[in-house]
């Protein structure tokens, strides 16, 4: 295989991951690098050789068809690629079709908090594919760029990574204690195409991303034009809108010293994709910088939402990401008098006990096995987004809430039964490493209910200034960070991740990658395998897929 063609017909189950996605990461290296220096020539050839990479079109199907969320979602045309062959197929067709071709995306609405719905736009599973294709090419030539508080939708960053830099930000002893919690009014579906057009200069995919954008959609079997906005659903818009909204610090005049401090700068900010914040040193100043925010972005087609958008102090708090940011005064035991917590919403824990009630509640009749392994993954998703933040006390009283939940459950399934004989065959000692802890569990399986109170506070580690995956020279970095993430999984594989520096053995790349994972045995039981640590590796699902698909 070369990076620039191979002999189709391509076969899928031969493919070595490995080399693909080497070669993708080290053209993506080269044009980070070529940024940095300002070298953009070299970056446009760059971009264009990993434009017509046939490992990038061997991983762009592989992501759109195997890994993102989306793989299920068909677009108007109905088609997806559910089987290796049909996988492989695909990769040949991008060979010859070319990327400016385009179909219109399919209209979908789905609820949002307020009641409202959020209409996505749903490209065809080819298109989705070129736009990663696009995106693999667009990329390292922004996070080169991006600003060092821009953390939503790029790689290698995440809600924990703005949350922590918000704790920094608004310490008490910050002179910066007026916030201006700041909302774009339906971001995605009012960028100006033009003005975005002009931000990605002569990209040599720029043609595409002007095609996808004028593309138009598919609602109730008629067309409708689309003149501004990215599609929510489309692969590319998310990096199209941090495009588009990328310089918002340098129009504040916010500037750092070498060492990534603010330097005498009239706001900070921290931004996640369109909800950002802004810190001032005064009511007034907050106000000036609402304007100069609405300002900036009337030349992108964007204004604030009047609704979500707010003048605040730290010491009344506000929310963002799930949580709830504010002073909270202590005299006694700091010299500011001040102290700020960083808490799960009230909002965010409504919606939780709202989605464990009904999964209790759809649980009726079915066996205790059943329903927890249905609250599990939802104990444990809440736990570690929330467990870096003070979220004790919330933890706890989610436990006792839930501690009344089971035994709702289990007078309805045995009415006839005394409190002690269902404490007698649901709750024991079923995990080895907390032998001092009793949960609730089915006995026969094993299976036990994970509790929020179990799950440690732990502090999240902010992620070093503008430092990007597709940076060469962090690689190191980029490993340690990584293994971090492996205490969010399940204590049974833990030891497993450590062991495999949390990589899979198959393709090289993260375990973390949102990729379903699976165990494999080195020896098969039906040869005699144990389920020892040592006869276990975890793989993704597909590679696991077809490392069976090419054993003898």
């Amino acid at each position: 295989m070369t990076v620039n063609g191979l002999s189709p017909p391509t076969d899928w189950n031969q493919v070595n991951w490995h080399q693909v996605n080497r070669r993708v990461k080290n053209l993506r290296y080269r044009i980070f690098r070529a940024t940095r220096e300002g070298d953009y020539k070299r970056v446009r050839s760059l971009q264009k050789l990993l434009l017509r990479s046939y490992a990038n079109r061997l991983l762009s199907v592989r992501r759109v068809s195997q890994v993102n969320a989306g793989k299920t979602t068909a677009g108007i045309d109905k088609v997806l690629l559910k089987t290796p062959r049909q996988r492989a197929q695909m990769v040949d067709a991008l060979g010859e079709i070319p990327l400016w071709q385009c179909q219109p995306t399919r209209r979908i609405y789905i609820p949002k908090a307020n009641g409202k719905q959020r209409p996505l736009g749903i490209p065809t599973i080819a298109d989705r594919a070129r736009q990663a294709m696009v995106k693999a090419a667009l990329e390292p030539e922004w996070e080169a760029q991006f600003e060092s508080t821009s953390y939503g939708f790029r790689p290698g960053r995440s809600c924990h990574d703005a949350l922590a830099k918000l704790f920094t930000v608004c310490s008490p002893h910050r002179t910066k204690p007026w916030v201006l919690d700041a909302d774009i009014k339906g971001c995605f579906d009012h960028i100006n195409h033009d003005f975005l057009l002009d931000k990605l200069g002569t990209f040599p995919g720029r043609t595409p991303i002007a095609r996808w954008l004028k593309a138009g959609y598919m609602d109730q079997q008629s067309w409708f034009s689309t003149e501004a906005g990215t599609p929510q659903g489309g692969v590319i818009s998310p990096l199209l809108a941090n495009i588009a909204l990328h310089g918002l610090e340098t129009a504040l005049g916010v500037r750092y010293d070498g060492l990534g401090r603010l330097k005498r700068s009239p706001y900070a900010m921290v931004r996640y994709a369109d909800d950002f914040v802004v810190f001032a040193s005064s009511q007034q100043a907050a106000q000036t910088a609402h304007e100069e925010v609405q300002a900036w972005l009337s030349p992108r087609g964007l204004s604030l939402s009047q609704e979500k958008t707010q003048i605040v102090h730290l010491r009344e708090g506000f929310d963002f990401l799930g949580c709830h940011i504010r002073h909270y005064p202590v005299p006694k035991t700091s010299r500011t008098g001040w102290k700020l917590l960083i808490t799960p919403s009230r909002e965010a824990v409504a919606t939780l006990r709202a989605k464990l009630k009904s999964t209790w509640q759809l649980g009726t009749g079915h066996s205790v096995r059943t329903i927890i392994r249905s609250l599990n993954p939802l104990i444990r998703g809440w736990a570690n987004y929330y467990r870096p933040w003070v979220s004790s006390a919330v933890f706890r009283d989610l436990d006792r809430w839930m501690a009344t939940r089971q035994w709702r459950y289990l007078k309805r399934q045995h009415p006839n039964h005394s409190k002690g004989w269902c404490f007698q065959h649901y709750w024991g000692r079923f995990n080895p490493q907390r032998p001092e802890s009793t949960y609730f569990g089915d006995k026969a399986s094993g299976v036990y209910l994970q509790q929020f109170t179990k799950f440690s506070i732990e502090r999240h580690i902010l992620v070093k200034g503008k430092a990007s995956p597709d940076d060469p020279s962090l690689k190191a970095y980029w490993q340690k960070r990584r293994t971090k993430q492996i205490k969010q999984h399940m204590p049974s594989r833990q030891r497993i991740m450590r062991k495999q520096q949390g990589l899979c053995p198959i393709c090289g790349e993260s375990l973390f990658s949102g990729e379903s994972l699976e165990l494999h045995h080195r020896l098969p039981k039906a040869k005699g395998g144990k389920n020892t640590y040592d006869n276990l590796v975890l793989l993704h699902l597909f590679c696991h897929q077809q490392l069976h698909a090419c054993s003898p």
